[in-house]
C-alpha cells in the first residue's frame, strides 16, 4: 500500500512540475494575482489523477487482492475464536 501511496505521490509531483514549468514558460496561462500555485496545484491534481488511474491499475489490482487475503485471514482467527469461546 506505501509502494502504491508512494508512485501516485511521485505521478502528482511530476505533473506539478511539469505544469508549473509550463505556466512559468507562459505556455499555460498564469492564475490570477497570487493564485499562481493554487491553479497549478488544481490542475496538477487534474491531469495526476486519470494518469494514475491507468498507469498504477496494476500495482491497484495487486494491492486489492494483497488486502481481501489479510481481511479473509481476519475472518477466519475470528471464527476460530467464536467457535472456540462456544466451546467452552
Amino acid at each position: 500500500m506505501l509502494r502504491y501511496t508512494l508512485m501516485r505521490l511521485g505521478i502528482f509531483a511530476g505533473c506539478f512540475f511539469a505544469l508549473w514549468g509550463l505556466v512559468y514558460v507562459g505556455v499555460l496561462p498564469r492564475g490570477l494575482g497570487d493564485s499562481n500555485l493554487l491553479w497549478v496545484l488544481v490542475l496538477a491534481i487534474v491531469v495526476s489523477a486519470p494518469l494514475s488511474f491507468v498507469l498504477l491499475r496494476k500495482q491497484r489490482d495487486d494491492m486489492s487482492v494483497e488486502i481481501v487475503g489479510k481481511v479473509d485471514r481476519a475472518k477466519g482467527k475470528l471464527a476460530a475464536n467464536r467457535s472456540q469461546e462456544d466451546a467452552l
